[in-house]
């Protein structure tokens, strides 16, 4: 460098300091990219089936602060997310809607990004019960909530009396009503319509939430035979389904000792000579509404219209049932009107 002045060499320096600086700076400020990539990129819509997404970070930078988010709950949700540096770890578990949904994703100092995951109709009915596999409830907490849920409902129907919902006239409209509305979201907008006897601190049903599934309001079966595609559409599920119906093609036999009960399981009589002769009856377990020491079990069940009397909402207690009046209505294996206990075939498995 002789002969060249040592303000210009010192300038020289300074010059690429301020080049490097730069560029360091714009890479600092400019928005990374995230490379991301699902498998498998299509799942049953079964309510259960999972897909891995990785995230990659194109410039080394850390992902932390990573944010995912699915733009339809009802046929995609994010189990877990786990950021490790430059990349991440993401299970994204199948809805039961079929379709397709985008999961947007989200850092600070990134690009934002999405894809798409895609679901189709499942089809199975591993039990072969009409049921399909995707309303069956495979988480245990699922199950656990909708036990709390279905009962708590059936029970505060009797403390609403005459001001109960106008639908339930007869045994098996309340075990439909308890049944539909356990499966809801159960927002703030839903618990004003609902006026609870009691607060609830029950978390919702994760799987689906009523009427967000391919049979649409359609909730009980009503015709015999496995679960077929066209099922969906072709009135083998209808809104409404009578004793024997929700006994025949919704519910699977426990057994006949009353032992075997628990929440939210069903009891079902037929009595011939009767109009009507199937009649269910709801397995309470503890209150949830009365507070108290006592843990004895209650049952409840609506008559069904007495003569000219639109019948009413009963809750005895077992022991009451076991020592009704009546013994055609008592719970025992020595009574040939009682069916025997059963349950609900979306919780079939839990056993």
């Amino acid at each position: 460098m002789r002969g060249v002045p040592r303000w210009l060499a010192v300038l020289a320096v300074v010059a690429i300091v301020i080049m490097v600086c730069a560029f360091t700076l714009h890479r600092a400020l400019t928005p990374a990219a995230m490379l991301v990539h699902a498998s498998p990129a299509t799942l049953p819509a079964d309510g259960f089936a999972s897909a891995e997404v990785t995230v990659h970070s194109t410039a080394g930078r850390s992902l932390r602060g990573l944010h995912v988010e699915i733009d339809d709950a009802h046929r995609a949700a994010v189990d877990s997310v786990m950021v490790s540096g430059d990349s991440a770890e993401i299970s994204v578990r199948a809805g039961v809607l079929p379709g397709e949904t985008r999961i947007q994703f989200t850092a600070p100092g990134f690009t934002p990004t999405q894809t798409t995951l895609r679901t189709t109709l499942a089809v199975s009915d591993s039990v072969g019960d009409g049921t399909p596999d995707f309303l069956r409830l495979h988480d245990p907490t699922d199950r656990a909530e909708f036990r709390r849920w279905f009962t708590l409902l059936a029970e505060a129907q009797y403390y609403r009396r005459r001001s109960s919902s106008a639908e339930i006239a007869d045994c098996a409209a309340l075990l439909r009503y308890a049944y539909r509305e356990a499966l809801r979201q159960h927002d703030s907008a839903w618990a004003e319509g609902a006026a609870l006897a009691a607060t609830s601190t029950t978390d919702d049903v994760r799987q689906y939430q009523y009427p967000y599934t391919p049979l649409g309001v359609e909730l009980f079966r009503v015709r015999d035979g496995s679960f077929r595609a066209d099922d969906v559409s072709n009135g083998a599920f209808a809104q409404f389904a009578d004793a024997k119906t929700l006994w025949r093609r919704n519910s699977y036999f426990v057994g006949r000792d009353i032992g075997r009960a628990r929440p939210g399981d069903l009891l079902f009589f037929r009595q011939e000579g009767q109009n009507e002769p199937f009649h269910a009856m709801i397995f309470l377990g503890p209150s949830q509404v009365e507070a108290g020491p006592s843990h004895e079990p209650f049952v409840i069940y609506h008559t069904g219209p007495i003569g000219k009397l639109p019948g009413e909402i009963r809750r005895p207690t077992l022991a009451q049932l076991m020592n009704f009046p009546d013994p055609r209505w008592r719970p025992i294996p020595s009574n040939p009107g009682f069916l025997g206990v059963y349950r609900w075939n979306i919780l079939r498995g839990a056993d």
